[in-house]
Protein backbone atom coordinates (compact mmCIF):
# COMPACT_ATOMS: atom_id res chain seq x y z
CA UNK A 1 0.00 0.00 0.00
CA UNK A 2 0.68 3.65 -0.09
CA UNK A 3 1.61 5.54 3.06
CA UNK A 4 0.33 9.11 3.15
CA UNK A 5 2.02 11.74 5.30
CA UNK A 6 2.54 15.46 5.37
CA UNK A 7 5.84 17.10 4.43
CA UNK A 8 6.33 17.99 8.12
CA UNK A 9 6.10 14.31 9.10
CA UNK A 10 8.56 13.38 6.34
CA UNK A 11 11.19 15.82 7.67
CA UNK A 12 10.71 14.44 11.20
CA UNK A 13 11.12 10.81 10.04
CA UNK A 14 14.22 11.65 7.96
CA UNK A 15 15.86 13.38 10.92
CA UNK A 16 14.98 10.47 13.17
CA UNK A 17 16.55 7.90 10.82
CA UNK A 18 19.80 9.84 10.27
CA UNK A 19 20.66 10.47 13.94
CA UNK A 20 22.05 7.32 15.54
CA UNK A 21 20.73 6.55 18.97
CA UNK A 22 22.98 5.98 21.98
CA UNK A 23 21.92 2.33 21.96
CA UNK A 24 22.88 1.92 18.32
CA UNK A 25 26.27 3.61 18.87
CA UNK A 26 26.97 1.38 21.86
CA UNK A 27 25.98 -1.72 19.87
CA UNK A 28 28.30 -0.68 17.00
CA UNK A 29 31.15 -0.06 19.49
CA UNK A 30 30.60 -3.50 21.07
CA UNK A 31 30.60 -5.14 17.62
CA UNK A 32 33.87 -3.38 16.74
CA UNK A 33 35.47 -4.54 20.01
CA UNK A 34 34.23 -8.10 19.51
CA UNK A 35 35.67 -8.13 15.96
CA UNK A 36 38.99 -6.88 17.38
CA UNK A 37 39.00 -9.61 20.05
CA UNK A 38 38.11 -12.30 17.49
CA UNK A 39 40.79 -11.07 15.10
CA UNK A 40 43.43 -11.38 17.86
CA UNK A 41 41.94 -14.59 19.28
CA UNK A 42 41.21 -13.00 22.65
CA UNK A 43 38.58 -14.95 24.59
CA UNK A 44 37.14 -13.24 27.65
CA UNK A 45 34.49 -14.04 30.21
CA UNK A 46 32.98 -11.77 32.80
CA UNK A 47 30.88 -8.68 33.04
CA UNK A 48 31.71 -5.02 32.51
CA UNK A 49 35.08 -5.81 30.93
CA UNK A 50 37.35 -2.94 29.87
CA UNK A 51 38.10 -2.61 26.18
CA UNK A 52 41.36 -4.10 24.95
CA UNK A 53 44.19 -1.80 23.88
CA UNK A 54 45.68 -1.87 20.40
CA UNK A 55 48.86 0.09 21.14
CA UNK A 56 51.09 0.74 24.14
CA UNK A 57 50.55 4.49 23.62
CA UNK A 58 46.95 4.01 24.78
CA UNK A 59 48.31 3.11 28.22
CA UNK A 60 49.72 6.58 28.69
CA UNK A 61 46.70 8.32 27.14
CA UNK A 62 43.95 6.35 28.89
CA UNK A 63 45.59 5.02 32.06
CA UNK A 64 48.33 7.59 32.81
CA UNK A 65 51.11 4.99 32.95
CA UNK A 66 54.38 6.60 34.13
CA UNK A 67 56.27 8.12 31.16
CA UNK A 68 59.52 6.41 32.23
CA UNK A 69 57.79 3.01 32.18
CA UNK A 70 56.50 3.82 28.69
CA UNK A 71 60.05 4.76 27.67
CA UNK A 72 61.35 1.45 29.07
CA UNK A 73 58.70 -0.51 27.14
CA UNK A 74 59.85 1.13 23.90
CA UNK A 75 63.56 0.69 24.78
CA UNK A 76 62.98 -3.02 25.41
CA UNK A 77 61.73 -3.32 21.83
CA UNK A 78 58.03 -3.77 22.56
CA UNK A 79 56.12 -1.84 19.90
CA UNK A 80 52.76 -3.64 19.64
CA UNK A 81 51.11 -5.45 22.56
CA UNK A 82 50.48 -9.18 22.27
CA UNK A 83 46.88 -10.46 22.58
CA UNK A 84 47.32 -11.33 26.29
CA UNK A 85 48.69 -7.83 26.94
CA UNK A 86 45.90 -6.19 24.92
CA UNK A 87 43.22 -7.45 27.30
CA UNK A 88 45.02 -8.28 30.57
CA UNK A 89 46.68 -4.89 31.09
CA UNK A 90 43.44 -2.83 30.91
CA UNK A 91 41.63 -5.42 33.04
CA UNK A 92 44.23 -5.19 35.80
CA UNK A 93 44.50 -1.40 35.53
CA UNK A 94 40.76 -1.30 36.27
CA UNK A 95 41.50 -3.14 39.51
CA UNK A 96 39.84 -6.35 38.34
CA UNK A 97 40.95 -9.84 39.25
CA UNK A 98 42.24 -11.88 36.37
CA UNK A 99 42.93 -15.49 35.51
CA UNK A 100 44.76 -15.60 32.19
CA UNK A 101 46.13 -18.39 30.08
CA UNK A 102 48.51 -17.95 27.17
CA UNK A 103 51.42 -19.87 25.62
CA UNK A 104 55.02 -19.50 26.74
CA UNK A 105 56.61 -16.41 25.22
CA UNK A 106 53.31 -14.58 24.72
CA UNK A 107 54.09 -11.68 27.07
CA UNK A 108 52.30 -12.65 30.28
CA UNK A 109 55.10 -11.26 32.49
CA UNK A 110 54.87 -7.79 30.96
CA UNK A 111 51.07 -8.07 31.07
CA UNK A 112 51.05 -8.13 34.86
CA UNK A 113 54.19 -6.07 35.56
CA UNK A 114 52.92 -2.89 33.88
CA UNK A 115 49.71 -2.75 35.97
CA UNK A 116 51.66 -3.67 39.12
CA UNK A 117 54.07 -0.74 38.77
CA UNK A 118 51.25 1.59 37.71
CA UNK A 119 49.18 0.74 40.81
CA UNK A 120 52.19 1.34 43.07
CA UNK A 121 52.51 4.80 41.41
CA UNK A 122 55.84 5.78 42.94
CA UNK A 123 58.49 4.34 45.24
CA UNK A 124 57.96 4.68 48.98
CA UNK A 125 60.17 3.67 51.84
CA UNK A 126 57.53 1.39 53.36
CA UNK A 127 59.06 -2.05 52.94
CA UNK A 128 57.70 -4.61 50.51
CA UNK A 129 54.61 -3.30 48.71
CA UNK A 130 54.08 -6.04 46.15
CA UNK A 131 54.84 -9.75 46.12
CA UNK A 132 55.06 -12.05 43.14
CA UNK A 133 55.20 -15.74 43.95
CA UNK A 134 56.69 -17.97 41.27
CA UNK A 135 56.60 -21.77 41.13
CA UNK A 136 60.22 -22.08 39.92
CA UNK A 137 63.47 -20.17 40.35
CA UNK A 138 63.78 -19.90 36.59
CA UNK A 139 60.43 -18.13 36.31
CA UNK A 140 61.27 -15.96 39.33
CA UNK A 141 64.55 -14.93 37.66
CA UNK A 142 62.74 -14.11 34.42
CA UNK A 143 60.11 -12.03 36.24
CA UNK A 144 62.82 -10.25 38.24
CA UNK A 145 64.80 -9.48 35.08
CA UNK A 146 61.72 -8.07 33.28
CA UNK A 147 60.65 -5.97 36.27
CA UNK A 148 64.14 -4.50 36.67
CA UNK A 149 64.15 -3.48 32.99
CA UNK A 150 60.64 -2.08 33.17
CA UNK A 151 61.22 -0.14 36.41
CA UNK A 152 64.61 1.31 35.42
CA UNK A 153 64.81 5.00 36.25
CA UNK A 154 61.57 5.04 38.29
CA UNK A 155 63.17 4.53 41.70
CA UNK A 156 61.44 1.23 42.43
CA UNK A 157 63.65 -1.36 44.12
CA UNK A 158 63.10 -4.86 42.77
CA UNK A 159 64.34 -7.83 44.82
CA UNK A 160 64.27 -11.57 44.35
CA UNK A 161 64.17 -13.66 47.49
CA UNK A 162 64.66 -17.38 47.13
CA UNK A 163 66.02 -18.35 50.55
CA UNK A 164 64.70 -17.05 53.86
CA UNK A 165 68.14 -17.18 55.52
CA UNK A 166 69.67 -15.02 52.77
CA UNK A 167 66.74 -12.62 52.97
CA UNK A 168 67.27 -12.16 56.71
CA UNK A 169 70.94 -11.27 56.07
CA UNK A 170 70.16 -8.99 53.14
CA UNK A 171 67.22 -7.07 54.66
CA UNK A 172 68.11 -7.45 58.35
CA UNK A 173 66.73 -9.74 61.06
CA UNK A 174 63.93 -7.30 61.88
CA UNK A 175 62.52 -7.55 58.35
CA UNK A 176 61.17 -11.07 58.94
CA UNK A 177 59.19 -9.78 61.94
CA UNK A 178 58.16 -6.59 60.22
CA UNK A 179 56.95 -8.01 56.89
Amino acid sequence: GIKWMSSLETKFEDAKDKKPTAEKLERLRREKINRFRNQHRINVQGTDLPDPIATFEQLQEEYKVHPKIMENIQAAGFHVPTPIQMQAIPTMLHGRELLASAPTGSGKTLAFCIPLLTHLKQPRNKGFRALIISPTRELASQTHRELVKLAEGTGFRIHMIHKAAEAAKKFGPKSSKKF
